[in-house]
């Protein structure tokens, strides 16, 4: 039996940007763009292209560069932003316009300020101007989950007659439960009169822990698309899981008259990937990718899976990209096997200066690792990378010292723009004091809400890998940093949070300007 194909939308590079600290820089977001194309993601939208030029940037870049997947934008229902859309997709080989406009009481009251004619008028006018600029249209009704029923179906109906290809209709706030969201969907698809014209969307964020379950009754109701992100990463408690749809539906083909084209083995990877670039972790009994959504450590669970996988497995570890590309290279490793790897990971380093500096930080990892894996070579790009780039603060010498029933003592040389500086400072702990020393030098004035530590892989070899989130003047900024060493780690992720304040990375929300 031939099954329909569920149209996976990922969202990580807008929506999932939006979380607070996970704002990603161009390279990181093309990196990330590639490996949703290799994982066969239909819909990839890439920003907001009239966020920021850097937004508008990144767009553009994914667009040139991404072949196989549609490349979506972000669009409010605005001329201007519309057109900063379509001019973004330009070199796309498929780009879609993804316009949206609130459509419940409490927005159209509050944030609109307008009444519910002029938000068909709007969102009329909109999508026929994207329909000037490209043909692919998707139109969102923003708070659709809070909306009135017949409203819903006015201004779905008015959106296909002007154009939209793809009426997504999202959980806004999470409020929906899925018996509910799924009559919604389904009432919209018997009422509408040209629904069979259009692909019907959801886009359901996790506030009560219900993204998930929501999308998939939506599925069941007959939405044909589903918007989700890598590890549930977006606002708030995040968006429906990329992992959690695609397996669920892959795992329940009894229940689920659709499958996806979804490459599964891409599945552990690429959550490695947003993980390590935007310093989110995963957590342990996380579906799917967390680190153990296949372990067993009951006796009786352990026997029943020895016995037959299937007692207490319902899918294979293997299939969605556990142990599939783990990478065993040492120090006689060579370039050529170095630089062959990198690019099957989907991040050629370009020149041969770029490639030589990573080959040879791969060099002394090896020294200091019995194996180097995957996880670590994402996280010796990422570091070459920043060390690549024109900084402002680098760290030149780390002293660190620590005994039992002593305060502990950092002394720090930074080279603060050409110019090496030196300090000394004493903290509650060896990471207190490094940051300490390099505060004393900065005087940054940022105040700390984030230090993350992780392991990228096993063993007490493993790189840590350290995230610090600094604020200052209503400004988020994620520092990274990787080292067999976890305190010089810690001042690389935190001298790489300052880079991003003096570099000005940052990032307008789509919904901050008045729509």
């Amino acid at each position: 039996m031939n099954k329909e194909r569920l149209i996976i939308f990922d969202t990580t590079l807008r929506d999932g940007e939006q979380s607070p600290g996970a704002t990603m820089d161009q390279d990181e977001k093309l990196r990330i763009a590639k490996a949703l194309e290799r994982m066969r993601v239909d819909v990839i939208e890439a920003g907001f292209a009239i966020a920021s030029q850097g937004d508008f940037e990144a767009v553009k870049a994914i667009a040139d560069t991404v072949r196989e997947s549609t490349i979506c934008s972000l669009a409010r229902a605005k001329a201007e932003d519309i057109d900063r859309a379509a001019e973004a997709l330009a070199g796309a080989e498929s780009g879609r316009i993804h316009t949206f406009l609130a459509t419940s009481p409490i927005h159209m009251e509050h944030k609109l300020r307008m009444t519910p004619d002029q938000v068909v008028e709007n969102a009329v006018a909109a999508v026929k101007h994207a329909r000037n600029r490209i043909d692919d249209v998707e139109f969102s009704c923003e708070d659709a989950g809070r909306s009135e029923l017949d409203f819903l179906c006015r201004i779905v109906e008015a959106a296909i007659d002007a154009g939209a290809r793809t009426i997504n209709i999202p959980d806004t706030v999470g409020y929906n439960i899925p018996e509910q969201f799924a009559d919604t969907i389904r009432s919209l698809l018997e009422r509408v009169p040209n629904a069979d014209k259009a692909v019907f969307s959801v886009h359901c964020h996790n506030d009560l822990g219900l993204a998930v379950a929501n999308s998939l009754a939506a599925v069941q109701a007959g939405a044909r698309q589903v918007e989700c992100t890598i590890n549930g990463l977006g606002e708030r408690a995040g968006n429906a899981s990329l992992e959690e749809i695609v397996m669920a539906v892959r795992t329940r083909q009894d229940l689920f008259p659709v499958d996806t084209g979804i490459n599964a083995r891409e599945i552990v990877p690429a959550s490695k990937l947003v993980s390590t670039i935007t310093g989110f972790p995963v957590q342990p009994n996380k579906a799917i990718v967390g680190a153990n959504a296949f372990a067993h450590e009951s006796g009786i669970h352990q026997d029943g899976v020895l016995k037959h996988r299937e007692t207490y497995e319902i899918m294979s570890a293997e299939d969605v990209g556990w142990h599939t590309n783990r990478m065993v290279l040492g120090k006689h490793s060579g370039r050529a096997a170095f630089r062959a790897r990198l690019e099957e990971l989907g991040i050629p380093l370009g020149s041969d200066a770029s490639l030589n500096i990573a080959f040879q930080r791969f060099k002394d990892l090896a020294d200091k690792k019995h194996e180097v894996f995957d996880e670590d070579l994402q996280a010796l790009v990422s570091d070459t990378r920043q060390a690549a780039e024109q900084e402002r603060y680098q760290l030149v010498v780390l002293e660190v010292t620590a005994c039992t029933g002593e305060t502990p003592k950092a002394r720090i040389v930074i080279n603060v723009d050409g110019e090496e500086r030196e300090a000394t400072a004493a903290g509650a702990g060896p990471v207190d004091a490094t940051f300490k020393a390099i505060e004393s030098l900065v005087q940054s004035n940022c105040s700390m809400s984030l230090y993350s530590v992780n392991a990228i892989t096993s063993g007490t070899d493993s790189q840590g890998e350290v995230t610090v989130r600094l604020e200052k003047g209503g400004r988020i900024v994620n520092g990274h940093g990787a080292d067999t060493d976890i305190i010089s780690a810690s001042a690389k992720a935190y001298l790489n949070a300052l880079n991003h304040f003096a570099s000005g990375l940052q990032r307008a929300h789509p919904q901050a300007a008045d729509v």
